[in-house]
């Protein structure tokens, strides 16, 4: 947690199908990482709650959840996390995938957290990546993932809305990592981005 209480994050980021989930996750089991998914977020949320209401309306009538609620429960699942020490902001660099997802869920989520580095997710090649988003929809049986009319919509979204995020962050925080290739190849890229950030908040946590 930095000086000002923020929650010291880490940003994956990319189009579709570059690997944010797949990549965090592996993070997430590293020492001193936590990962959050908002999309694993909105898969548990229960939709009898009152939040989970609030989705099933937008949703279910083919609307975007509104950027204020979507933070909303974002920040109450975090802070679920934090009250069963799941997640020790002191110990553990806040690994982020899925939001901010616009510039305008970028000034939202900034007030609870610190943005140490942006890992940019990058591959040239969309149609590969199309490919990756349907081998997984088999895999995992992700119906959704299996249609490539609403792929190509999600790829549409990504460059007309979500793109704009990078631009919030400064450069010398950014690192582009090449997503091509096995797992274990980005991982190591990602890594010698993120080592001197985490070196850095534990020895600032161990004064």
């Amino acid at each position: 947690m930095s000086k000002t209480g923020k929650l010291r994050s880490v940003l994956m980021f990319g189009p579709p199908g570059t690997g944010k989930g797949t990549q965090g996750t592996i993070l997430g089991s590293v020492p001193g990482f936590f990962h959050l998914s908002v999309g694993d977020v909105f898969r548990s949320i229960d939709i009898g709650s009152e939040d989970g209401q609030e989705v099933y309306r937008y949703s279910s009538q083919g609307q975007l959840v509104p950027d204020e609620l979507t933070v909303k429960i974002w920040k109450k699942a975090l802070d679920a996390y934090i009250a069963l020490s799941r997640y020790k902001p002191r110990e553990d660099l806040l690994v982020l995938d899925g939001i901010p997802r616009n510039a305008a869920q970028t000034g939202l989520v900034d007030q609870h957290i610190e943005v140490l580095h942006v890992i940019s997710l990058d591959c040239s090649d969309e149609e590969e990546m199309i490919h990756r988003i349907r081998r997984r929809a088999i895999r995992e049986n992700r119906a959704d993932d299996a249609n490539e009319k609403v792929i190509r919509d999600r790829f549409k979204v990504f460059r007309e809305k979500s793109a704009a995020v990078l631009e919030c962050y400064p450069r010398e925080i950014t690192s582009t990592v090449n997503a091509s290739g096995s797992p274990a190849e980005v991982l190591s890229r990602i890594l010698s981005a993120l080592i001197p950030i985490q070196n850095q908040h534990f020895l600032e946590n161990v004064e």
